[in-house]
């Protein structure tokens, strides 16, 4: 490869108080797929933002066939050559699949839209891409992966060279992965350089000529994807190499659990999980591993019912629930701390008494429950928490990270939980309210609380876990138990390397 098309140098890009770029690199080819990895926060979004002209640089250069260009805004960056699909199709479900290609860009012929010619242009497009629909049906008669593959032509109609897919698989199946790759292919020989964002190792390995890796805002480094093995990617974008050494004393088989509290049996959600089957025995704490976009969360929502599954069954003891959602779930004795507590966990403008007693108002239902209990109830696990505020009537978005996570906890301990799902738990919170948790986790486990436990960190996941299953592409791809518990193996299996 000899034609470079985009080129970043040393493009840094500051908000107040975080540089979320620090002199990143990138030089995608002609003809080329490129993929651009790293964990969340590694700052893929803000670098696709930049070259997109959504965020200004604050420093760098960035050019466009030997030409330095500095867009202000994703138009200005598509007048040049650059066209972005994202993960969540920005068309118009009630406008046809033309009228979505060429939507203010329209043929116009004696100042009206010349439709038999944007139908015409919009088929042969299409046909070129190997798409085969009916461009006059709305763009909801057709299925997601089609809509994809819609919004990708629309993309590359407006595009002179540069194709970035962000995400593009993350609600397809196997089926219609290859689809997708089949058209990104085609434009590939056609000498598109495509800049591939995905969290699917396969996928990445499937598709791409070489590799680009951001951690922390920061440029690790780029590399031929035929020479980076899946262990060596993974360590680069977590940045640690790893060593098999025991942490903890591990629970011995003979004091293992052996009641099963709830089990996901053959719970299939397209585009999400596919017969997935699953135990978490009474008193266990079982991690799920993974990098991001793996499963983790999606096991986590299937089961507490936020996110419906299409098939499949959960039992609770021995009984049968096909239809999970969160108001049977805290009615089975079951609590849910999300990934993002600042979106779907803390009320931030309620106080700490109010977020607390939000779970145990939701199980009473219309039965009010008075203010001095709330008091009371607010009071003693301020107290058992060590949550650290004046008093239980300060707003809960005043506290750090630490704290809102133990008012959080608090919300689920007060309905006296027999299964805790706790999906990163401990992160942005200090190294002291990280152990506090960690602690807390144990003592529910002994007192026979059921725990699902998913952190990016797996030294902490060692020192609480029973169990660990190894999620990967949405797949299960190992369980590890007792002496098989290790920062080592847990990389191995994600790497898809024997344990």
């Amino acid at each position: 490869m000899s034609e470079v098309v985009l080129s970043l140098s040393d493009v840094s890009k500051e908000f107040p108080g975080v540089k979320a770029l620090d002199q990143v690199k990138l030089n995608l080819y002609k003809g080329e797929v490129h993929a651009l990895m790293g964990e969340n926060g590694a700052g893929k979004s803000t670098m696709i933002k930049v070259i997109t002209g959504v965020h200004a640089k604050s420093s760098g250069t960035i050019t466009l066939n030997g030409k330095e260009i500095d867009p202000q805004s994703p138009e200005e960056a598509q007048q040049e050559g650059i066209s972005t699909v994202y993960q969540e199709i920005n068309l118009c479900p009630n406008l046809t699949v033309a009228e979505n290609i060429y939507i203010g860009r329209q043929p116009m012929k004696q100042k009206r839209v010349d439709w038999k010619k944007m139908n015409q242009q919009a088929a042969a497009l299409l046909k070129s891409l190997h798409i085969d629909v009916d461009v006059t049906e709305t763009l909801d008669n057709y299925s997601v992966s089609i809509q994809q593959m819609i919004a990708i032509a629309r993309a590359v109609d407006m595009s002179a060279g540069v194709l970035i897919l962000d995400e593009p698989t993350s609600s397809l199946d196997e089926n219609e992965v290859e689809q997708l790759f089949a058209i990104i292919r085609n434009l590939k020989a056609q000498g598109m350089a495509i800049l591939f964002v995905t969290h699917f190792l396969d996928q990445v390995y499937a598709i791409s000529d070489r590799i680009t890796v951001l951690r922390n805002g920061k440029f690790v480094g780029k590399y031929l994807a035929s020479q980076l093995s899946q262990m060596e990617l993974v360590t680069k974008m977590i940045g640690q190499e790893f060593k098999d050494e025991d942490t903890r004393a591990f629970r011995k088989s003979e004091e293992y659990p052996e009641e099963v509290f709830i089990e996901m049996k053959n719970v299939t959600k397209r585009g999400v999980l596919y017969d997935y089957s699953m135990q978490i025995r009474k008193g266990e704490v079982l991690g799920l591993a993974g990098l991001l976009g793996s499963g983790r969360s999606e096991i986590a929502e299937l089961l507490f019912g936020a996110q419906q599954f299409d098939q499949g069954v959960v039992y609770v003891g021995q009984e049968e629930i096909k239809r999970m959602y969160p108001q049977r779930a805290i009615r089975e004795q079951m609590g849910f701390c999300s990934e993002d507590r600042k979106v779907s966990g803390i009320v931030a403008d309620l106080s700490i008494r109010e977020n607390i007693v939000l779970s145990m108002q939701a199980r009473k239902g219309l039965k009010r429950i008075n203010e001095k209990q709330q008091r009371e109830i607010a009071d003693h696990y301020i107290k058992l928490l060590n949550i650290k505020t004046p008093n239980a009537e300060k707003k809960i978005g005043e506290l750090s990270g630490g704290n809102q996570q133990k008012v959080l906890l608090a919300r689920w301990l007060v309905t006296k939980p027999q299964l805790l799902i706790l999906d990163e738990p401990t992160r942005g919170i200090d190294i002291g309210s990280k152990r506090e948790i960690e602690q807390l986790i144990l003592e529910l486990s002994r007192e026979g609380v059921s725990i699902l436990f998913i952190s990016s960190e797996y030294e902490e996941m060692i020192r609480c876990c029973d169990r660990i299953i190894v999620m990967r592409d949405r797949e299960q791809v190992g369980t590890l138990t007792e002496e098989q518990i290790s920062e080592d193996n847990i990389m191995k299996a994600i790497a898809g390397e024997a344990v």
